[in-house]
């Protein structure tokens, strides 16, 4: 049998729900539309049925899949797919070090190349040490299908021997799961996972298969359609509410483009770049939208919210119209919601209806693929500007300008004599370059290497948006060199975050997988930190974790890398700092762990307190503008 289970409610344009299906995502394997037909003609399962094991019907189910890649520990529950999955030629498995890290690989496989990322993971422990990863993926909106073993279907709800619950305990923080304890279920339930995760808002979903469904016989039949009631997500979206999104847009005074991450989900950055030159407004792009635009395109303003630019942050409250695509109005964007955006229109595209009007009451809402809403709302706005002409948004311009002048991204260098960290990530960004990837732990790094490095294509910035996940960069890393082996590959981490997964080091070294780690290594927690020094009257109360400064290091960075089999660095002067990155970016055979020692005063500006309103965004620590706030 096959049990399904929906969470509620269904989600957005960028983590989970019963609603999401679309078109497949760039580069189209995913869905299994496409593959299903294909299969009938081409694939040798189409010559007839073939008696299998469950576990064998596991892998050929991958194989049709498209599956080229999956990270995994074996265990007792799933030992019997892991026979099979030995004798696969067209499926790679990457032996992880930790659950959570096969996980996290998957992830950054999935987001670095737009495919379903794959993990499997034993009963027990095992599966639920793979639930932080699939609740990142949820949040983020990444295509991920998670297979688990377990124990045999007559032990079910006995606490047998590693048996837990996973299909309940991920209830919540998956996009569906399944249960499946007939062999016979295999095919058609793997099928079903691939299209879900991958369609709609794409998101993760989990198969658990009981350890009697991999050993039982059955006949290998690929589906040659799905069916799925119930699960039909709309992608063209409503021609009444685009053509009154068009009007607005060329009509408006002060508009704003909201870009969110539902945008690189799309894979609709070149339609999103035509709207933003066809409509002369400017754009502010979200944590998890970096890249979706240039950073050198002239009417970017940067990223909004807690630790955006104080023009983007600006530019939202001041609008008159705000366009909001694949964003979900978080309140790391919002600040208090009920001052966000006050005068403002807001037109909100997204291809889950339930992130529209969840949290931001909407004026006209679009429902549908983003690829599709823009490339339909781009002919009604061209319309739009020969009935009315194009809006006049040169004071609008203006004020901007000021505020660009006036208020610039920068930091100042700390007096204590350890490196600006800001200094050091915007190097790294500088010498590798735009068509690197770049992998952010979570924290004051990550804010950092999202305002510092300079973002030009999509896929190239990959972090924990939603659920801000210490330890993500490492195994993300991992899993984005698979997907992406021509690119170099920076994980930026902070010296807490690199001490959860630096185990999948172990993983690189041996499955050459040449990613590089900067540690930005402050000897602390360091947002934590900058909170207890702005909140908690510089308490600081079990932040400091003894790595970098003075003379014990525990442990020492460079000792670990080498006890790896990566090659470790270290960078504690300024001078040394182009020469050292460098020195990595030669390396291209081994991992490389280089430990940048900074300053751990250094803090992430500008910075919107939680809570409060956008209106009082800090530039630095007790600066403000001198705005009219009730204008």
């Amino acid at each position: 049998m096959v049990q399904g289970h929906h969470p509620a409610p269904p989600r957005t344009a960028g983590a989970h729900g019963v609603v999401p299906s679309v078109v497949p995502r760039p580069p189209g394997p995913d869905a299994l539309v496409e593959r299903v037909a294909a299969a009938a003609s081409s694939s040798p399962v189409a010559a007839g049925p073939e008696q299998v094991t469950g576990a064998q019907a596991i892998v050929r189910s991958l194989e049709e899949s498209g599956v080229d890649v999956v990270f995994g520990i074996p265990g007792g529950a799933v030992l019997p797919l892991y026979d099979p999955l030995m004798d696969s030629t067209r499926v790679r498995h990457i032996l992880v070090r930790h659950e959570q890290g096969g996980g996290h690989a998957a992830s950054g496989y999935a987001h670095a190349t737009g495919r379903v990322g794959v993990c499997i993971a034993t009963s027990g422990p095992g599966a639920t040490n793979l639930v932080t990863p699939i609740a990142d993926a949820n949040m983020d909106s990444i295509p991920m299908v998670a297979i688990t073993g377990q124990v045999g279907a007559s032990f079910i709800g006995t606490d047998a021997f590693q048996e837990a619950d996973i299909v309940g305990i991920t209830l919540p923080v998956t996009k569906h799961n399944f249960l499946v304890t007939n062999a016979d279920d295999i095919p058609r339930v793997i099928a079903e996972a691939f299209h879900i995760a991958s369609t709609g808002r794409p998101g993760p979903v989990l198969v658990d298969i009981s350890k009697s469904a991999m050993q039982a016989q059955t006949t290998f039949s690929w589906p040659q359609q799905l069916n799925l009631p119930g699960y039909h997500p709309v992608t063209k979206p409503h021609s009444k509410q685009i053509r009154e999104a068009a009007r607005l847009l060329a009509t408006a005074r002060r508009p704003v483009l909201y870009i969110g991450g539902g945008v690189i989900r799309a894979g609709a950055s070149a339609e999103l770049r035509a709207l933003v030159d066809a409509s002369g407004a400017p754009a502010v792009t979200t944590l998890m939208a970096r890249g979706a635009l240039p950073d050198s395109h002239p009417q970017h303003l940067g990223m909004p919210g807690m630790h955006g630019t104080v023009t983007a942050v600006a530019a939202l409250q001041k609008a008159d119209l705000i366009v909001a695509l694949g964003a979900r109005f978080d309140d790391r964007v919002t600040g208090k919601l009920s001052s966000f955006a006050p005068n403002a229109t807001v037109v909100h595209a997204d291809i889950d209806p339930a992130e529209i009007g969840k949290n931001k009451a909407v004026d006209v809402p679009i429902v549908g693929d983003l690829r599709e809403v823009l490339a339909d709302l781009l002919p009604e706005l061209a319309r739009e500007h020969t009935r009315h002409g194009k809006p006049d948004l040169e004071g609008w311009w203006r004020q901007i300008d000021d505020w660009r002048e006036t208020f610039p991204l920068g930091y100042t260098d700390p007096d204590d004599g350890h490196l600006a960290p800001q200094h050091v990530i915007q190097r790294i960004g500088e010498i590798s370059g735009p068509e690197s990837i770049f992998v952010a732990g979570v924290g004051q790094h990550q804010m950092w290497a999202a305002q510092f490095i300079r973002y030009e294509r999509p896929n190239s910035w990959l972090n924990s948006g939603g659920l801000g996940t210490m330890g993500f960069a490492v195994p993300a890393a991992m899993g984005a060199k698979v997907g992406a082996p021509d690119r170099t590959v920076w994980a930026i981490d902070g010296d807490g975050c690199f001490q959860m997964t630096n185990q999948e080091l172990a993983t690189c070294t041996i499955n050459d997988i040449p990613i590089k780690v900067a540690v930005i290594n402050n000897s602390s927690l360091g947002m934590v930190r900058q909170w207890q020094t702005l909140f908690y009257n510089e308490r600081y109360s079990n932040t400091d974790l003894h790595t970098g400064h003075g003379t014990r290091r525990v442990p020492d960075f460079v000792k670990l890398a080498d006890a790896y089999g990566a090659v470790g660095l270290r960078c504690e002067s300024k001078a040394d700092v182009d020469a050292t990155i460098r020195r990595a970016m030669e390396i291209n055979d081994q991992p490389v762990v280089v430990d940048f020692t900074v300053s751990p005063d250094a803090m992430v500006w500008p910075m919107v307190a939680a809570g409060v309103s956008n209106d009082e965004v800090q530039y630095a620590r007790g600066i403000s503008p001198a705005w009219d706030r009730e204008d």
